[in-house]
């Protein structure tokens, strides 16, 4: 569980294809403080720790995350947004975040607004997933406030803090993103279609 607060960013230093998986090692500034077995977010995508050497680690993505996330176009020197797994007690200062992407999105519109930044965001509508106004919605692992929802697009309003603490500084006009949609909205909206 997480809380979408990026803690750390991380730099993608080694990729490596074993048969249908991607082992992918990456080096941040907290790698002396995790163990093997610990799930970290990685833009969004919750994955296990399966080795640690000095200040790198690598995880493991398979077939079924690299078909549905952004995860399988990274390279090595690519910049990932970093979450450690929520502690209980600590305060939930983003919102309920699994780590399961949904489905991706592409960046249709970047503009400064004085000060901040408007991302705007398209999505595949038929996978069913919405966004409501001032709902959340997770973009590569940062919990964002809607704005400007509409059927497959939404935008989210950046302040300086996080443009610059997260990847959302590299992203420009077609930069594909891992999005997961509130839970407890995907849970009601589960049940008014079972009803």
């Amino acid at each position: 569980m997480f809380t979408g607060i990026i803690e750390e960013l991380g730099t993608i230093t080694s990729l490596k294809k074993d048969q249908e998986n991607i082992d992918i090692t990456v080096s941040t500034n907290f790698t002396s403080e995790l163990k093997i077995d610990q799930s970290v977010s990685h833009n969004g995508v919750c994955l296990t720790v399966v080795s640690i050497h000095e200040d790198r680690y690598t995880v493991t993505a398979i077939k079924e995350t690299l078909d549905k996330t952004n995860l399988n176009s990274l390279k090595e020197g690519d910049i990932v947004n970093l979450e450690r797994g929520m502690q209980l007690g600590d305060r939930l200062d983003g919102h309920i975040v699994q780590g399961h992407v949904d489905q991706v999105a592409v960046c249709k519109a970047v503009s400064e607004a004085n000060g901040s930044w408007y991302f705007t965001f398209e999505y595949d509508p038929g996978l069913s997933n919405i966004t409501i106004e001032k709902g959340s919605v997770t973009v590569n692992g940062v919990s964002l406030t809607v704005v400007n929802s509409k059927i497959n697009e939404f935008s989210v309003a950046i302040i300086p803090f996080t443009y610059e603490h997260t990847n959302f500084n590299t992203f420009k006009v077609g930069t594909v993103v891992n999005l997961e949609f509130d839970v407890i909205g995907k849970y009601v909206k589960r049940i008014t279609e079972l009803k």
